[in-house]
């Protein structure tokens, strides 16, 4: 065998399910175990195992990712009653992506991977725009009660160490109906935020943050007051210095300056929004399968994956014997940013090196007209074929 990179210290691995799962190995045969001596501390995260385990298998994960430094994430099953009733699941567990993300406080971002021959819809973009979503709390960890009837519902607090107990009325209800009461933390915030002007810093973006506080004067203005504090008492200076700017919108009209805008900046989100807004900006800018993302913990600590899910009717598919044309190239990203990481932390300039070329190969793939269906459509000129995963692995390797 020809000489393989040698990585020092281990990666946290969090294989998945579906699809995903599949590609997931193959992109460790071709790509990686050919040219690196690969350590990882191994958790499956698979739905199966997380129901053998009662789910403790993902609290072992983010503490492997927090002692570590670095993790990689395979993308994953969040059960629900159909995935129940499918694999006969005991228990509806939370999405092990939310279980990580309140584990590590950590903020995700999310960037398109561009290649020049895939044109964005938005045909204003020439710079990608990165979301940073608040990856804690909100809808994520709500509680919420379906109501039977007429009746009151309250928000109750009653302090911990005793004292007045405070109380106001949600709704008298008439009738039938839903109630959700959630909830976040100063703390939390403050690391969003913190984290928010670090990565614009180090990219050299302007930072939008936007949310609702017009209509959630207390929820969404607690985040507006918090964000700002922070940057008028940590990072102003560092951000002038750097020329980087800072500015709160409303989310709505966040959203109509991004679509006429050039790109280039970094959106910061509340989680729900980021959740919505990161899909869009991927498939606005090609493809979900297009989209890294990293969640970055305030110790430092980062676990990278994929953007999108477990590609769940190509592994119908698949299961039927057929080779779909599934993208693998947030999959690959996800990889080579976690062995960049892996590199950064150990000083290791070979292996950083290989990362690099592992993105490059996967790119000039594509521009030279290797690539899978979702593409295919959107690039110019268009190709003669597409590739199935396996085809498109093999370009990816040849170029390595």
């Amino acid at each position: 065998m020809a000489h393989r990179i040698h990585q020092k210290n281990p990666i946290a691995e969090l294989d998945g399910d579906e699809m995903a799962r599949v590609l997931w190995e193959l992109v460790k045969e071709k790509l990686l175990l050919p040219f690196v001596e690969l350590k990882t501390e191994y958790y499956d995260l698979g739905i199966m195992n997380r129901e053998a385990t009662g789910d403790g298998v993902t609290v072992k994960a983010a503490r492997a990712i927090q002692r570590l430094g670095v993790g990689v994430k395979c993308a994953t099953i969040t059960s629900n009653a159909a995935r129940q009733a499918e694999y006969s699941l005991k228990n509806l567990f939370p999405s092990p992506n939310g279980t990580i993300r309140a584990l590590l406080d950590g903020t995700v971002f999310r960037k398109p991977i561009t290649a020049p021959r895939v044109k964005p819809s938005v045909v204003t973009w020439k710079k990608p725009i990165v979301i940073g979503r608040h990856a804690y709390g909100d809808q994520y960890k709500a509680a919420e009660l379906p109501i039977p009837g007429p009746g009151r519902v309250e928000l109750v607090y009653t302090p911990a160490g005793g004292g007045a107990e405070q109380r106001i009325t949600v709704a008298d209800l008439e009738g039938g109906g839903v109630v959700q009461g959630m909830y976040n933390l100063d703390e939390s915030i403050k690391n969003f935020a913190r984290s928010c002007f670090r990565y614009a810093i180090g990219e050299k973006l302007p930072v939008w943050f936007a949310a609702k506080d017009t209509v959630s004067k207390i929820y969404d203005g607690r985040f507006k007051e918090l964000f700002a504090r922070i940057y008028e008492t940590e990072f102003k200076e560092l951000c002038d210095a750097e020329g980087v700017s800072y500015s709160y919108a409303l989310i709505d009209d966040a959203a109509a300056r991004m679509i006429k805008s050039e790109g280039g900046f970094l959106w910061a989100c509340r989680n729900y929004d980021g959740d919505v807004m990161s899909d869009l900006i991927a498939s606005a800018s090609g493809s979900v399968a297009m989209m890294t993302s990293a969640l970055v913990s305030p110790s430092g600590a980062v676990e990278y994956e994929a953007a999108h899910g477990t590609i769940q009717r190509h592994y119908y598919r698949w299961q039927k014997g057929e080779k779909p044309s599934s993208n693998p190239i947030a999959l690959i990203f996800a990889w080579s940013g976690a062995l960049a990481k892996r590199a950064e932390l150990d000083a290791a300039p070979e292996l950083a090196a290989f990362a690099k070329k592992l993105e490059q190969a996967a790119l000039r793939a594509v521009a030279e007209g290797d690539m899978t269906g979702d593409l295919a459509g959107l690039a110019e000129p268009a190709p003669e074929r597409f590739l199935n995963s396996w085809e498109f692995i093999d370009a990816v390797a040849k170029r390595l």
